[in-house]
Parts: structure tokens; C-alpha cells; sequence
């Protein structure tokens, strides 16, 4: 029984999954995951109380990987300027993803102050990946600095997923030009 219910747990944060990436917050409704996954409405009920939890459970389960991901590509780069870079492309290289699309879409969603609170902390650990490097790149606040740069990439993914007239190279390749040189470019 507990299995067939996580089994069944999967596929709803799957079908959510799904429902962000191709319709966004307003395609994520309980009578579309009811539909996507064969179950009841009132089923969906008994796995999540509200939409909210659902995208709150989806940040749990995959904002953490995303971050392994950063991370990852970062720690492959020696010096601190390539660090910060791989740190832009990295995320931005993600924006296509299901489950960054479904982070991502937790900025669009009515959470409670307890989801927020736990999202901003998930962020504030992928901020904190840099924050060395920047340090080492002579930022007298690299914290700031590691916002700021955070703010950077936030803003090329909206444009990227907004179907900006440019190419998502050419977004990705300005961001961390920004990001490495600001606006000198």
C-alpha cells in the first residue's frame, strides 16, 4: 500500500511537472492532474491539500538537483571567473528543463509564507555557490555581488522563457558577459 501510494505520488509531481512546462502555473489545476494520471479528482486531494503544495513539493524534490547541477559544472572550472561563468550557463542551459521550469514557476504561483520562506533559503544556498569565487575575483561584497549576479541570470531566464527575439545563446552569452564584466561588455 505506502509503495503504491508513492508510486502514485511520482506520477501527480510528474503529470505537475508536465502541466508547468507546457501551460505554466495556470495549467497546473487538480482536474488536469486527475486527468493526466487516470485518478479521481478527489484522489488528487487525499496527496496534496492545494496547488500550492504540489509546486512546493515539486521545488523540494528537483531545486535541490538543479543546484547538484550547478554545482557540478562549476566545480569542473579552476580559476573564479570560470566558476561564476559556469554558474550562468549552467542555469540558463537548464531553462528547458521540466524541472526548472517547474522552479521557476514557483515565482508565479500562490504559495504560503512557510513554502516562500523554504524556496528563498533553496536560492539562498545556489547564491551562495558563488559567493567564494567572487570573493576571489577581489568583490569587496561578494555576497551582493553574488545577488546582483543572481539577479543577472534571473532576468535572461524570464527572457529566455518569454520567447525573446533573440536566440537563447546569444541571452546566455550577454549574461555572462554581465556577469564577468557588467556593462562594459
Amino acid at each position: 500500500m505506502a509503495e503504491h501510494r508513492s508510486m502514485q505520488r511520482a506520477a501527480l509531481l510528474d503529470a505537475a511537472r508536465s502541466l508547468l512546462s507546457e501551460g505554466g502555473t495556470e495549467a497546473l489545476t487538480f482536474p488536469a492532474l486527475a486527468e493526466r494520471t487516470g485518478l479521481a479528482r478527489s484522489s488528487v486531494y487525499e496527496y496534496f491539500r492545494s496547488r500550492a503544495a504540489v509546486v512546493e513539493e515539486l521545488c523540494e524534490a528537483d531545486f535541490p538537483v538543479w543546484a547538484a547541477e550547478v554545482a557540478a559544472a562549476m566545480e569542473r572550472e579552476p580559476s573564479p571567473e570560470g566558476k561564476v561563468e559556469a554558474y550562468v550557463r549552467q542555469q540558463l542551459t537548464l531553462v528547458g528543463d521540466r524541472r526548472h521550469r517547474a522552479v521557476v514557476a514557483i515565482s508565479a504561483s500562490e504559495l504560503e509564507a512557510g513554502a516562500r520562506e523554504k524556496i528563498r533559503a533553496a536560492h539562498g544556498g545556489l547564491v551562495a555557490l558563488i559567493v567564494e569565487a567572487l570573493g576571489e575575483m577581489g568583490h569587496e561584497q561578494p555576497r551582493l555581488a553574488a545577488m546582483l549576479v543572481q539577479g543577472v541570470v534571473d532576468a535572461a531566464v524570464r527572457r529566455i522563457e518569454l520567447g525573446a527575439a533573440e536566440e537563447p545563446s546569444v541571452i546566455t552569452e550577454a549574461a555572462v558577459s554581465m556577469a564577468l564584466r557588467g556593462v562594459r561588455g
